[in-house]
């Protein structure tokens, strides 16, 4: 695709869900993480407006019930329109409002679309693949939730596609953005071979109720939380080290029953531990990773953490906790991450959240966007930077490897790489 030279862009939100635009349904408003206004439309209007220099033309959004939108515009307008000075919360939607059901309403609305313009997809894990193979079709740049699909097979075909299409694919991985993680990759890297890592994240049990319309049926908790780390520390790894062999376990019983009663195999928690070779010593390494949605709730949204060893140091990283604590009548005991998503205004009552890691994981996209649509940038030039197809295979080989053990009862699968590219899975084999 040549160069377009447009700067300014249009941009299809699909998914009117938490991340998108904070409002829930199942709870008959705004959720009730630490998302209640969204992460994903509140950056895009930020983005469309004057004093972020109108990076974001037009903005639309699709989503599967069109009687939703009444209350997900009075949602935004309430959180958003009159709370911050010089941002509009106007959008195109689709389907109609009178439109209780159209699950393929984003074709539609992808056929209003221009190539060079993008779309972010928030939906379940197992609709991101053919919503995303339609957006590179009509050469639109596409940002994708995590996991950004369920199998090897269908990241690989995402990777060609973007590649064919010459357009960008990049996954929302925004713990990249974290600078503690960030600067702790840095450092591992210094400290020679991988050793051992473990990691964790967790969220609420009433995320159970949240997730309700997929959670146990078309994907699981590690597809959900897990990809979160095990992206990060294949990051900070990336040809270094590359992971060989999967195990995984998970315990059950709290999603399955009271009062949630959820899909009978449900898991509440599920651990993967994983092999890994060193390059080009050969040294091993083993890395677990849990992740958990059957919590009480606590002092904050997401307990996440990870300890780290190499052969010349170790990390120790508390996402969940990093110093700053509140309390009031209101919403009770809490540790607060402004560093994720800053949500209070500047003095001139404008939001002011653009230095939050939620906010420049989609800011660094648009621009990418636009520095490719003007001829700035190469599409290989963001392999490194950002999460794309090519710089997340891994991750996605990790997940499902997992997933493929949990379904045979822990038994081990191995990673399969090409032998010219020895980071480039390419296969999974279950073992006998």
């Amino acid at each position: 695709m040549a160069a377009l030279k447009r700067e300014r862009v249009d941009g299809l939100m699909i998914g009117t869900g938490e991340y998108t635009t904070g409002y829930v349904g199942t709870s008959g408003g705004a959720s009730a993480s630490d998302k209640k206004i969204g992460v994903v439309a509140l950056t895009l209007f930020d983005l469309q407006s004057s004093h972020q220099g109108n990076k974001v033309a037009n903005l639309k959004m699709v989503g599967t019930n069109g009687t939703r939108y009444p209350a997900i515009r009075e949602h935004l307008k309430n959180k958003i329109g009159n709370v911050y000075k010089g941002i509009s919360v106007d959008f195109e939607s689709f389907p109609a409002d009178n439109v209780e059901s159209e699950p393929k309403a984003y074709l539609a609305a992808l056929d209003t679309m221009k190539p060079g313009d993008f779309v972010t997809i928030f939906t379940p894990d197992d609709t991101h693949f053919e919503i995303a193979k339609e957006a590179i079709k009509r050469k639109l740049h596409v940002l994708v939730t995590k996991p950004p699909v369920k199998t090897l097979e269908e990241h690989r075909e995402l990777a060609r596609l973007s590649k064919e299409n010459n357009v960008l694919v990049m996954v929302e991985y925004h713990k990249r953005f974290d600078p503690a993680y960030a600067d702790a990759r840095h450092k591992v890297r210094g400290w020679g071979d991988f050793n051992f890592v473990h990691t964790y994240m967790a969220q609420p049990k009433f995320q159970l109720d949240t997730f309700r319309a997929w959670a146990g049926k078309s994907s699981d908790i590690s597809y959900y939380l897990n990809s979160h780390h095990i992206d990060v520390h294949n990051w900070w790894l990336e040809g270094r080290a590359r992971p060989l062999r999967v195990v995984a376990m998970a315990s059950t019983g709290i999603a399955t029953g009271e009062p949630y009663k959820l899909t009978e195999g449900t898991e509440d928690t599920i651990t993967l531990t994983v092999q890994f070779e060193n390059i080009p010593s050969g040294a091993l390494g083993t890395a677990t990773y849990t992740s958990s949605w059957a919590t009480p709730k606590g002092d904050v949204h997401t307990q996440q953490r990870v300890y780290y060893l190499g052969g010349k140091g170790e990390v120790n990283i508390d996402q969940a906790h990093r110093g700053y604590i509140a309390c009031s009548d209101e919403n009770g005991f809490a540790s607060v991450n402004p560093f994720y998503m800053k949500y209070s205004p500047d003095h001139l009552g404008r939001f002011n959240g653009q230095n939050g890691y939620g906010y420049q994981s989609i800011a660094a996209f648009v621009n990418a966007v636009n520095q490719l649509n003007i001829g700035e940038a190469k599409l290989e030039d963001f392999d490194v930077p950002l999460a794309t197809m090519n710089a997340t295979v891994v991750t996605t080989a990790i997940l499902e490897a997992g997933r493929i053990s949990l379904d045979n009862g822990g038994r081990a699968v191995s990673i399969q790489y090409e032998s010219e590219n020895k980071f480039s899975p390419t296969s999974l084999k279950l073992s006998q």
